[in-house]
């Protein structure tokens, strides 16, 4: 069996397009794929997650993106991870086994947010027993406790987690507590686990103490400035590598103003890419044309470091 790549540098996590009356627009991800590759240089997705509104899909929906992102991202794509979470186990457990059987490079799972889990035994009872159906699938914790309101620490989530989910592989860790990454990273000494940092307009923060890569939104259409950072990170140079973080932290600084969310992603996207991703799933509702001008002004009025 050829070794499996590592998952590091960025993951977009996907927009799902949808039709003018909101049904999925399936068509259009092999030209979404093409324009992450040739434009952005992105070679990971994170498909169904929170900014592809998975929770707002169904779960015949879900499997018809995961097929779709894996035909058509085949000998493109290093990586296609599958978010599988839902609010009952049964459903996590069937996308698991589905994503398993399409061939995905790994599933991810956030923790039950209604019914919600109130310690470390209760949370890794429920990822094992989705993790169980896909045993040759690497698994991810998307850890995200602002949408769901699961606190548990990452760093005491993986003490002895190996031994309850053999197929564990990292996190993906959309919190803005760096002290709990850090500490995570800190004890991962083998570096058997992979930390993908979710916060986008922190990621020179999480870099700094030894995140291995990103997954998140704006590496959709900021891909390739992004990855200019991580360049300059490596160098190392830091000035330049700040001025990114700076520059991308002004475009989200000012739309975050104006109101952004997972809508005004498709929107931002749709400008830049000129691929439709359509409206948003109710109850989130399109962004304002309004949005969409100011958004567009902003970040073509950004000059990045040596005129890119």
């Amino acid at each position: 069996m050829t070794p499996r790549k590592k998952l590091k540098g960025l993951v977009a996590a996907t927009i799902t397009p949808m039709t003018p009356d909101g049904k999925i627009n399936l068509p259009v991800i092999r030209q979404y794929v093409d324009y992450l590759v040739n434009e952005q240089n992105v070679k990971n997705v994170f498909v169904n997650g929170t900014t592809g509104e998975g929770l707002s899909l169904s779960i015949q929906e879900r499997k018809q993106l995961a097929e779709e992102w894996m035909c058509q991202g085949k000998d493109k794509l290093d990586h296609v991870i599958i978010h599988v979470g839902a609010l009952n186990l049964p459903e996590c457990q069937e996308l698991a086994r589905h994503a398993a059987a399409i061939g995905a490079g790994g599933i991810a799972v956030i923790a039950p947010f209604f019914f919600k889990p109130t310690n470390k035994d209760e949370l890794v009872a429920f990822l094992q027993k989705v993790a169980s159906e896909a045993p040759e699938v690497p698994f991810y914790y998307y850890h995200i406790p602002s949408l769901t309101g699961v606190k548990i620490r990452v760093e005491e989530l993986l003490d002895g987690i190996k031994a309850q989910i053999p197929t564990f592989q990292g996190v993906k860790f959309s919190d803005t507590d760096l002290l709990d990454l850090a500490q995570c990273i800190h004890k991962n000494e083998t570096e058997e686990f992979e930390f993908l940092y979710g916060v986008d307009e922190q990621l020179l923060s999480a870099l700094a103490v030894g995140a291995n890569g990103a997954v998140g939104s704006t590496y959709n259409y900021l891909g390739r400035q992004t990855n200019l950072m991580l360049q300059a990170f490596a160098k190392p140079d830091f000035a330049l590598a700040q001025q990114y973080q700076f520059l991308i932290g002004e475009f989200l600084n000012f739309v975050i103003k104006l109101g952004f969310g997972v809508a005004q992603t498709k929107a931002v996207m749709t400008s830049v890419s000129g691929i439709p991703m359509g409206p948003p799933r109710l109850p989130l509702v399109a962004a304002s044309s309004e949005f969409i001008i100011k958004a567009k002004a902003k970040l073509d009025s950004i000059v990045w470091p040596n005129g890119d």
